[in-house]
């Protein structure tokens, strides 16, 4: 899977967990909590989306490395592959 495709995936189940987010202008190098209105929950909503539909587990201890979109797409490209 390519870089571009694992963005297009996490940006999926950003707008499915957040729907009123509007994520065309999103700095991939800045926090995605700063530039968005997610909290918490919606963070671990997209964890859980990430092993439902993807099978991808993401321990808590990694959960820092998914912070912006950049960081996700560098984390989870090597694991979906």
């Amino acid at each position: 899977m390519t870089q571009e495709e694992v963005k297009n995936i996490v940006l999926d189940i950003i707008v499915d967990v957040a729907p009123d987010e509007d994520v065309t202008d999103l700095n991939p190098a800045e926090s995605l909590r700063d530039q968005l209105d997610l909290d918490s929950m919606d963070f671990l909503d997209i964890v859980m989306e990430l092993r439902k539909r993807h099978k991808v587990e993401v321990p808590s201890e990694d959960y820092p490395k998914l912070a912006t979109l950049d960081s996700c797409v560098e984390y989870l490209t090597p694991i979906m592959q």
